[in-house]
């Protein structure tokens, strides 16, 4: 057991999720990396798998003060060409996945009368893309699922918010370079304001802030992290 607040964060061999996992360390919290491949093993799409893995770091660890949802897939290519079973595997770790978790994890922090969620989203969830439905449309499940998670556990003392990258320099964008309906990564500049694809550590930051108590009156929050691409407002 430790004196440090704990945090789950799904994920985490990631580009972004490793990159979570490295800010909340250096933000002195007890950071459980969990992956299908590495570190504690957690499988999003098992239900299961994420209820054993709560209980062994609520019993093992601490208690999880913050529970960061990173772990996400990708399917490009044509909505009129996406299969049945590749919507339902993006959906299954994208939205369900973040359910499965923030069930689980959630019904402990509410019994607690404190603790923060994050999920990493996407600005495709609020900005339609060609060659993107399954993921965007996943994206905006998962983000709206939040916010309601958000809203049923404020009386519990409990905050959680969404973090909505752009283009981030991971190896998921790099794997779409080729792709003739997506483009290059250096196409993705184009629409950026700012000029720049993002770093992982740049989306770690807000996801940081938003754990912590720097952020103590925010909930229900959709922070874009995508150099003014959305035109969000």
């Amino acid at each position: 057991m430790t004196g440090r607040r704990v945090a789950l964060v799904t994920g985490a061999a990631g580009g972004i999720g490793s990159a979570v996992v490295r800010a909340l360390e250096r933000d002195g919290l007890r950071v459980v990396a969990s992956d299908r491949s590495s570190g504690l093993a957690l499988d999003v799409r098992d239900t299961a798998s994420v209820d054993r893995a709560v209980r062994h770091v609520e019993h093992a660890v601490g208690p999880i003060a913050v529970l960061v949802n990173v772990a996400g897939v990708l399917h490009a290519g044509p909505a009129l060409e996406t299969t049945d079973a590749q919507w339902q595997e993006v959906f299954d770790v994208n939205a369900t996945g973040v359910f499965r978790l923030g069930r689980a994890v959630g019904a402990c922090m509410a019994r607690r009368g404190a603790g923060s969620i994050v999920t990493v989203g996407s600005n495709a969830a609020g900005v339609p893309r060609a060659g993107l439905a399954a993921y965007a449309a996943s994206k905006a499940a998962a983000a709206h699922l939040t916010r309601c998670l958000g809203l049923e556990l404020a009386r519990h003392g409990v905050r959680c918010n969404v973090v909505s990258p752009g283009s981030t320099d991971t190896a998921m964008l790099r794997g779409l370079g080729g792709d003739p309906v997506l483009g290059s990564p250096a196409q993705f500049r184009v629409g950026i304001p700012l000029r720049r694809v993002a770093d992982p550590a740049d989306v770690a930051e807000a996801v940081a802030f938003l754990a912590s108590d720097r952020a103590r009156h925010i909930t229900m929050h959709d922070l874009y992290v995508d150099g003014g691409a959305a035109l969000h407002v």
